[in-house]
């Protein structure tokens, strides 16, 4: 599995772009750039919009897609977060509180899994950890965010573009992109599956990580 910071994101230079599509083409680059001809793809929260557009554009460089806390560009009501959101991890400095406010469930066990997650990303590596976001790189990722959440029916029409196989997954109380919008973007694709878990919210494949990655392991596999 490779990982990666796209333009202007962590260790990699430039300037994040304010819009999905540009960040789509640099992830385009660095695929091309270490010759991976075909690829599975992987795309968590503002990555699963980039992930759509790549399997839009590039459809010939990917075989299955994932598509994690995600939505179709253009459904209603996905035109920026809610004010709890921004109020939890819209500012300059984020907290272990906010985050675990928007990524887990307001309940006693996922709360758990929540400081766990916290300290793994916070606090326990203190050597080689990746580069903060800069604010710079959070502003592009929201205009970008807003800019895909703008009503428009027409694009919704774009996705039916996607014949891959894709495994849309969510969590069922994730307060910034609704679950609503896995079953929206699931019936808009030609070849999907959707599964809802349970008792989590923004941050469920950190919570459900070993259900989760058995998913993804067994969706894989059923290429051959």
């Amino acid at each position: 599995m490779v990982t990666f910071d796209n333009v202007g994101v962590g260790a990699t230079t430039g300037r994040t772009p304010n819009n999905v599509e540009a960040m789509a083409h640099g992830a385009i680059a660095f695929l091309e750039a270490i010759d991976f001809q075909r690829v599975d793809l992987l795309g968590f929260s503002i990555g699963s919009f980039v992930a759509q557009e790549i399997a839009l554009v590039r459809p010939d460089l990917l075989r299955r897609v994932v598509l994690a806390s995600s939505a179709p560009q253009g459904a209603a009501g996905m035109h920026g977060w809610a004010p709890e959101v921004i109020g939890a991890v819209g500012a300059p400095e984020t907290t272990p509180q906010g985050y675990i406010s928007v990524f887990f469930a307001p309940t006693d066990t996922s709360r758990e899994a929540g400081q766990q997650a916290a300290g793994r990303i916070f606090g326990a590596r203190t050597t080689d950890r990746d580069e903060p976001t800069t604010w710079q790189t959070r502003q592009g990722q929201y205009d970008a965010v807003c800019a895909w959440g703008i009503p428009n029916h027409s694009l919704l029409q774009r996705v039916a573009a996607i014949d891959l196989p894709v495994f849309v997954a969510n969590g069922d109380s994730d307060p910034m992109i609704l679950p609503r919008y896995s079953y929206l973007l699931a019936g808009l694709l030609p070849d999907a599956r959707v599964k809802i878990y349970p008792d989590s919210a923004h941050g469920f494949l950190f919570q459900h990580h070993s259900e989760f990655a058995a998913d993804v392991n067994a969706f894989l596999a059923e290429a051959g």
